[in-house]
C-alpha cells in the first residue's frame, strides 16, 4: 500500500505507481477525492488479498499499467476483482494502459503512448462519476 484512501483504489506496478501517486495528489487537491494506491511490487505471486481488501473498502477500481491492454497484467487483476469482489463494486472497473499501437520510437510521441498523470486523472473522474 503506497497511499491510503477511501474513494477509489488505483492498482499499479512499476513506473505506473509513480504516475498513479502523482494523479492521486491532484485528485485530492483539485477534486477532494481520497485515492488509495496499491503497488503490486510483484506479479507472481500476486497479492490478491491486498487488492481485494482495498477494492472492498473503496468500492471502485482503476488499474494503471504501461503494458498494452491486450492480455496485460491489468486484465488479470480486473478478472480477479470481478470474480471475487463484483458485488462490492459501485462502478465498472476502468483501465489505463499504453495506447494499443505498434511501439513508437519518437520520444515526444512515446510520451503520449504511455499512461500519464492527466490520463489517469481523467479516467479516475470517470470511475467516480
Amino acid at each position: 500500500m503506497k497511499r491510503e484512501g477511501t474513494d477509489l483504489t488505483i492498482v499499479a506496478h512499476g513506473r505506473a505507481v509513480i504516475t498513479s501517486l502523482k494523479a492521486a495528489e491532484i485528485l485530492e487537491k483539485e477534486h477532494g477525492v481520497s485515492v488509495e494506491v496499491v503497488d503490486l511490487r510483484s506479479i507472481r505471486p500476486l497479492d490478491e488479498e491486498t487488492i481485494l481488501a482495498s477494492v472492498r473498502k473503496t468500492h471502485r477500481a482503476l488499474l494503471v499499467e504501461e503494458n498494452k491492454p491486450f492480455c496485460g497484467v491489468d486484465a488479470q487483476v480486473a478478472y480477479l476483482i470481478q470474480s471475487k469482489a463484483f458485488d462490492e463494486l459501485d462502478a465498472p472497473i476502468h483501465r489505463v494502459s499504453s495506447i494499443d499501437a505498434p511501439q513508437i520510437y519518437c520520444k515526444r510521441l512515446e510520451d503520449q503512448q504511455l499512461p500519464d498523470v492527466n490520463r489517469v486523472v481523467r479516467e479516475a473522474l470517470k470511475v467516480l462519476a
